[in-house]
């Protein structure tokens, strides 16, 4: 399964957008310059976002982007639908009777795809844009940047 770079950036984006807001507009070109995303990548980004009333957009001097909701109503699966990024991980489409073989039949690992899917969308319906700025998805790799790794002691 791969994550493109419109669904990574849109969700890093948002973030940034909830990091540096504090109630005002924030200009695309210091969202961009911060993430170093291109600017030009970053207005395809937020004209999704904008049609699919995640931000507001504000013009003139001064103007930028706010987001339309609080962070904690603003699933990352909605920032990703947002800019179009499927997540599939099968080859046929998922629910469907009909398989991906040839003769329409699914085949063996047809199953697991469509759970992995599931799963996928599930994690990212769990969270929202809150848990990801106050940094409430630490996993394993989150442990390792908190601990000190063990160092090894040669005799």
């Amino acid at each position: 399964m791969r994550l493109s770079t419109k669904g990574r950036y849109a969700v890093m984006a948002m973030a940034d957008l909830a990091v540096n807001s504090d109630g005002e507009p924030v200009a695309l070109a210091d969202i961009a310059g911060r993430q170093e995303i291109s600017l030009s990548y970053m207005e395809q980004l937020f004209a999704k976002l904008r049609r699919s009333h995640l931000v507001k957009s504000v013009r003139g001097p001064g103007g930028g982007y706010l987001l339309a909701h609080a962070i904690a109503d603003t699933r990352i699966s909605d920032i990703i639908r947002a800019v179009d990024e499927p997540m599939m991980v099968m080859r046929c489409k998922g629910g469907s009777a009909e398989g991906c073989m040839a003769n329409k039949g699914r085949c063996v690992t047809h199953d697991l795809w469509e759970e992995l899917e599931n799963h996928i969308h599930l994690f990212l319906s769990s969270l929202s844009l809150e848990d990801v700025v106050q940094r409430r998805v630490l996993g394993s790799s989150g442990e390792l940047h908190r601990k000190p790794l063990p160092v090894a002691v040669r005799r």
